[in-house]
């Protein structure tokens, strides 16, 4: 099993946190896989453009987090393991690439996310009300 360096970006507005969904909308936080050469957080605001457009004029570091096992495409498994990143960001955000659907996820809302998703999201709101 080899461990993947992944970027997360949480952008929260008014509307809610920015989720991004593929064709079957289950949605997952912004972000990806850095490159060997790439920091966690150049991953998560590339990854971000990527994904929505958006672009990154602001960003906080907020914690780690070690994701599940998942089956690699080449053989093998992976283990995510996160940088978590705040994002400010503009522009409007759009379905690119490999995503469809933009959805802004708030608590009670019915949207599919993922259950990694859902537990970065859940540790954020905990880790914000500890520093309000």
């Amino acid at each position: 099993m080899w461990k993947r360096r992944r970027g997360t970006a949480i952008v929260e507005t008014s509307k809610g946190i920015l989720v991004a969904g593929g064709r079957r909308k289950i949605f997952l936080l912004p972000g990806g896989g850095a490159e060997k050469w790439e920091s966690r957080r150049k991953a998560a605001i590339r990854e971000l453009r990527e994904e929505t457009g958006l672009k990154a004029y602001e960003s906080h570091f907020l914690f780690k987090f070690i994701g599940g096992i998942h089956k690699a495409h080449g053989g093998g498994h992976f283990q995510d393991h996160h940088k978590v990143f705040l994002i400010k960001a503009t522009g409007d955000a759009k379905p690119h690439h490999e995503i469809k659907h933009i959805e802004w996820y708030k608590p009670g809302s019915k949207i599919h996310i993922s259950r990694m998703t859902k537990a970065i999201i859940e540790k954020y709101y905990e880790t914000k009300k500890e520093t309000d």
